[in-house]
């Protein structure tokens, strides 16, 4: 009796999409309390961006403010501004479904379990690997669709669903903040403040190596934990019914056609990060190269043409909660544009930089990246509104533009997987709910922003130059 009384009065997390609601909630908020501001917007002649002039601020009077109705028809309006994304994330899923049914994810799975027994950690550090190059091609969004697959890999490896969880997320997460090759924050940031495009490579790599060990430890104490104790999981029930042989058992032998198949994946993967690298190919392209992809698979398998596309359905159908979040998420980037507040936030931050020191203003700086990406997720979109007036206040203060750009980048990066409006959506993915995942990763993201900042300020006190 007193269990279930315990049970009953146990805290559970909302669901995703509740808590991405709150958030838009806040944000309406938020519009009721700090003033509209405005700054105007120029094309910068070297990216055709659009960019602020940082000398143009004024308060405003916001012609359009949220009204009741305007909060809900934001679900809708988000939705359409996430529509590329969430296609992608449909097409992508559906057609990898198609390689899933076909047995071949099993039986590679299986063969390699058969190479490494005794040895899964090696396994695992394996797949955190090849998730970190993911993060550091800059896929973002364009990775989730292997999400699930982390997480079976999980499973098939003797751990619960949060170690093939961590496998993606924060895989993901220390490729993507390193920068090294990430166009939509790097890229986006060095062409606006004018440096060349990926330069300061070096030293980013450095910074890569720090956050991969920092992830791996993470990782591995967390496996060694349940591994002595299953009761320690985030997941001790579903982890202590399951073992082993639960998710090989049934994966078949690898054949001639599965094997052709996992090829054409991973050539897809590799013509993939080539093409968003050097060919600035964007989740329109990458939708197209994953249909072509289905195309050939249903060849290779010989699915007959409705049974392809009734999986294809199936496999799309199980991202529709992560789409949906999507969508949220865009939601509250809708109303943070209708309020006008965004520019007016950023306004504050660079009167709070004013007659700083040097190191005082980078620890500003990082601070407010890390905090304003609580509301807006698009490392882009924020790299357009903020660095146009780093890059002033950089050389006001004696601070190198390249500097200005990992403060940036690392503000950026670190926290997509922490704040709620984006892990939410990687989250669901995995089965995982954000209250654990929190319990889970934040000794590791601590690890992560502290050792960022220290590598900022050792990027400063060495002249980490333009190239």
């Amino acid at each position: 009796m007193n269990q279930k009384t315990e049970k009953k009065k146990a805290f559970r997390m909302p669901h995703v999409f509740i808590i991405l609601l709150l958030i838009m909630l806040f944000v309406v908020i938020l519009s009721y309390i700090i003033p509209s501001g405005s700054y105007e917007r120029i094309t910068d002649a070297a990216t055709g961006l659009s960019v602020i002039d940082p000398d143009t601020f004024q308060y405003v009077e916001n012609e359009n403010p949220i009204g009741f109705m305007d909060y809900f028809e934001a679900v809708y309006n988000g939705f359409v501004n996430g529509a590329t994304i969430m296609g992608t994330l449909f097409i992508c899923s559906g057609m990898i479904y198609l390689l899933e049914v076909s047995g071949a994810f099993g039986a590679a799975i299986n063969l390699i379990l058969k190479k490494t027994k005794g040895k899964e950690f090696s396994v695992v550090c394996i797949f955190y690997t090849i998730f970190v190059i993911f993060g550091v091609l800059g896929y973002g969004e364009a990775a989730y669709p292997f999400y699930p697959l982390a997480v079976t890999i999980g499973f098939a490896l003797g751990y619960d669903r949060m170690v093939g969880t961590a496998l993606a997320i924060i895989g993901s997460t220390v490729g993507f903040t390193s920068g090294m090759m990430n166009t939509f924050t790097t890229g986006v940031a060095q062409q606006i403040v004018g440096l060349p495009l990926f330069s300061g490579i070096g030293f980013r790599a450095v910074g890569l190596a720090v956050f991969y060990v920092i992830g791996l430890i993470g990782i591995y104490a967390y496996c060694r934990r349940i591994r002595k104790d299953p009761r320690r999981s985030f997941y001790s029930e579903e982890y202590m019914n399951q073992n082993r042989e639960d998710h090989t058992s049934g994966m078949e032998n690898m054949t001639v056609s599965r094997a052709l198949g996992i090829i054409i994946f991973l050539a897809v993967i590799v013509i993939q990060g080539y093409g968003c690298i050097r060919l600035s190919w964007s989740f329109p392209q990458i939708a197209g190269l994953y249909v072509i992809m289905g195309i050939i698979l249903t060849i290779i398998f010989r699915f007959k043409p409705n049974e392809a596309c009734q999986l294809f359905c199936k496999g799309a159908v199980r991202v529709f909660a992560a789409a949906f979040a999507v969508g949220l998420a865009q939601s509250v980037v809708v109303l943070m544009n209708q309020a006008c507040i965004m520019d007016t936030i950023v306004h504050a931050m660079a009167t709070l930089l004013e007659n700083r020191g040097a190191i005082l203003a980078l620890l500003i700086i990082f601070i407010f990246v890390t905090l304003f990406n609580f509301l807006v997720v698009s490392g882009s979109g924020k790299a357009v509104i903020i660095m146009p007036i780093l890059q002033p206040l950089g050389k006001i203060l004696g601070i190198n533009q390249q500097v200005l750009v990992l403060a940036y980048q690392y503000g950026d990066g670190i926290t997509n997987s922490f704040w709620p409006a984006s892990s939410l959506v990687q989250l669901s993915m995995c089965g995982v709910d954000y209250g654990s995942w929190i319990k889970f990763c934040w000794k590791i993201y601590l690890g992560f922003i502290v050792s960022a900042f220290i590598l900022v300020m050792i990027a400063h006190n060495m002249g980490y130059g333009p190239f």
